[in-house]
């Protein structure tokens, strides 16, 4: 199959039908993919996830051509794959000094370089925590402090097999023109940033993009400069050896419905991955970190635990190449709880073409934090609250989370 062979088909995908490295190649690859994966083929179809007969096919072809693309796939693939190692999933401590100091406000902790400090490997060194955390993405100022030891923090989770990741964007700004939508900054000089990042110790990167749901919003043109983005920062990060977690967040708040969500999230992910295309990125040595299909926080109508996961489950299907490694969620706004039980049933609806797992903020961190809150006498009672969180979600990796098991939870406070 050659240029001329490219789809007349319209939508995200049409420019997606051509495959490089030929097309029964791609089908072949992708047959192997799934049997590795222990997925039955009748199970991703045409009528998977309620898409229109055609996506899902060409999901799954797209991203199954990037064998040899670049010499260190090999490399990138065993990273990701290690980030979505079974009952492991990714702390996210990455916040922003906006953000952090907005969090110990909210407990009465002053937001300092050592208050962040403490706070944070406050985490990092809890026992057995790397029996559930696989990576733990930091700020970067986290990625240049040093443990209460003085070992650097990158040396110290890498010692404890914890992979060290880092964020890299410079968070989402007002879209000039498009009131209400922002895209998020940051490539300017990221190629050096990333080179340092590495040399630092990161082995990963993470970048956010943000999709807000409203009268007339999205845009098509917000979902596709966010896109674009993503995918530059990447390939980017591919080129400095490092594996890109992309980020295209569809935000909760608002009052829409959970079909709302749905149509969003998979118009979303058509746009990312067409980008991921475009740009050459081995999709193979990345991870994909999305919302979860939610109604917006403000609506009267509410989702069971089951509908969340079977309509998120969906989406993906009909939009995620097999080729990914792993999906790791974001908690958006969720609760402690209701983070895990839907991570948890969607395990349930296994097995998947991909890892499904974690990679939370607050719905791992906030026991700890509210336990902590500045008192250092009351760190290992915290530490107990974190490890507690993600044992839960360690479960819910493999579908064997049950909300009884919140009863052996530390007291809060």
């Amino acid at each position: 199959m050659g240029p001329a062979a490219v789809s007349r088909a319209t939508g995200p995908f049409a420019a997606l039908r051509f495959v490089p490295c030929g097309f029964e190649a791609a089908l072949r690859r992708g047959a192997r993919v799934r049997a590795e994966r222990g997925v039955d083929a009748s199970t991703i179809d045409r009528d998977a996830g309620g898409g229109n007969g055609r996506d899902e096919p060409v999901a799954l072809v797209v991203g199954l051509c990037y064998e040899s693309r670049r010499p260190t796939m090999t490399t990138l693939n065993d990273i990701a794959r290690a980030l979505v190692a079974p009952g492991k999933g990714i702390l996210a401590a990455d916040e922003s000094f906006p953000t952090i100091a907005k969090r110990f406000a909210s407990v009465g902790v002053e937001s300092t370089e050592q208050t962040r400090r403490t706070y944070r490997t406050m985490m990092f060194s809890t026992a057995g925590i790397a029996e559930y955390i696989s990576g733990v993405i930091l700020f970067d100022e986290t990625l240049r402090q040093e443990m209460p030891d003085g070992c650097p923090i990158p040396k110290a989770l890498s010692a404890a097999g914890i992979l060290p990741g880092i964020k890299v964007d410079k968070g989402a700004k007002p879209l000039a023109g498009f009131p209400g939508e922002k895209v998020t900054e940051g490539l300017d000089g990221l190629r050096d940033r990333l080179k340092e990042y590495s040399d630092l110790g990161a082995k990963f990167a993470k970048w956010r993009a943000v999709i807000a749901i409203g009268s007339g919003l999205p845009t098509a043109f917000c979902i596709e400069a966010n896109a674009h983005a993503l995918a530059r920062y990447a390939a980017l990060c591919q080129e400095a050896g490092l594996v890109p977690i992309v980020e295209p967040e569809v935000l909760m708040d608002g009052d829409h419905d959970i079909d709302r969500c749905d149509e969003v999230t998979r118009a979303t992910l058509h746009e990312v991955f067409g980008a991921l295309f475009r740009h050459r990125v081995d999709l193979e040595g990345m991870l994909l970190k999305p919302n979860m299909v939610l109604p917006g926080k403000d609506c009267p109508k509410k989702a069971s635990v089951q509908e969340v996961a079977e309509r998120t489950v969906a989406a993906l299907r009909a939009c995620v190449p097999a080729a990914v490694p792993g999906i790791v969620f974001l908690s958006g706004g969720q609760s402690d709880e209701e983070a895990t039980a839907h991570l948890d049933a969607m395990n349930r609806l296994g097995p998947h073409p991909w890892e499904l797992s974690f990679s939370y903020g607050r719905a791992l961190q906030q026991p700890a934090l509210k336990t902590w809150a500045g008192d250092d006498t009351r760190i290992e009672a915290a530490q107990r609250a974190f490890h507690h969180r993600a044992r839960m979600n360690s479960a819910a990796r493999y579908g064997r989370y049950d909300v009884s098991m919140e009863r052996d939870a530390p007291a809060v406070g």
